[in-house]
């Protein structure tokens, strides 16, 4: 007889309304102009998105130098440089942005700023694709990339009175905070964002962790390992209390052995990672125990973003 398993599924997990939006503009793409569309990065940080949509004809590149000129190109969900629509422009290339509106709002948050004379402290991980896109809207030194805590001491910023921060919209929501408290702290005429920049969705999704964690022996996220959120999602886990948070790609990654003798286990996803694999991490589950489903809920979430007018225009 199957050992019994209570699993606690977090809500709000999976998708958020940038990566969806994401998707189906690459999908809708295809449909209009026909395979194959160029994307420049991976639209969304999955493995299991990205493949489906290369079946469906997407070509994911990494610069567009390796676009040809008469195929749309699209630029992923994080956000680019401005010089990659610019070069896309000068070469008369049709693209299409599929850039997160909640990223576009941190971009011309920056621009503003530096309008104003403002040098920016940015808040994010060196390398990531968004913090790559955002720094590259102001000219080179406009923005000053911090980390840590430990790294706000070490900024050595062209004007201490004339600063503003963002942040990458990914971030842990109380690591962010710490580090906002220490800028503030050594630069106390700072302008803060008027709204909070990590999204609605990243917030929502550790928030759902922070309430399982006591409840549970074992989390599991599913999600990518290139996937901020998701990679923020186990630290939080940890944090929270429930030390054996862990990131899995899908149900075959799955350390059955390391779960064995545990009668409670948390499920989420982040942002990036379909409720497909959702459920073929429960199905995996219910083939070895006797499942009972939990749901903790703690927001709900109905945010939907329009695709750009080019694909809701007819081929004339």
């Amino acid at each position: 007889m199957a050992e019994p398993l209570t699993l606690y599924l977090a809500a709000p997990r999976g998708f958020c309304a940038g990566v969806d939006r994401a998707i189906r503009i690459v999908e809708m793409a295809l449909e209009k102009w026909g395979a194959p569309v160029y994307v420049r990065h991976e639209i969304v940080h999955n493995r299991f998105v990205v493949d489906g949509l290369r079946a469906k004809g997407a070509v994911f590149v990494e610069d567009l130098d390796e676009c040809p000129t008469d195929r749309p190109v699209i630029f992923s969900a994080h956000g680019v440089p401005k010089a990659v629509p610019a070069e896309a422009e000068r070469r008369h290339m049709l693209y299409v942005d599929a850039t997160c509106p909640l990223v576009s709002k941190v971009h011309l948050e920056a621009e503003r700023h530096h309008a104003e004379g403002l040098q920016m402290v940015m808040i994010g991980h060196a390398g990531h694709p968004e913090v790559i896109g955002t720094m590259g809207q102001l000219p080179e030194g406009e923005v000053l990339l911090v980390e840590t805590v430990a790294d706000v001491a070490h900024l050595r910023p062209r004007d201490p009175d004339r600063l503003a921060f963002i942040t990458q919209t990914t971030l842990s929501v109380d690591d962010t905070a710490e580090i906002v408290r220490a800028l503030v702290a050594r630069f106390p005429s700072i302008r803060v964002p008027r709204r909070e920049d990590i999204c609605y969705a990243t917030t929502n999704r550790q928030e759902a962790v922070k309430a399982m964690a006591p409840l549970v022996e074992a989390i599991l996220v599913i999600g990518a390992p290139n996937s901020s959120n998701s990679q923020r999602l186990v630290e939080v886990g940890r944090k929270a209390g429930c030390a054996k948070s862990q990131l899995v790609q899908r149900a075959a990654d799955i350390d059955w052995a390391g779960l064995a003798g545990l009668a409670t286990i948390g499920i989420t996803a982040g942002a990036s990672a379909p409720d497909v694999l959702v459920e073929e991490v429960v199905a995996a589950f219910r083939s070895r125990y006797d499942v009972t489903e939990r749901t903790i809920e703690t927001a709900r979430e109905n945010v939907e973003f329009k695709v750009p007018r080019i694909l809701r225009e007819t081929v004339a």
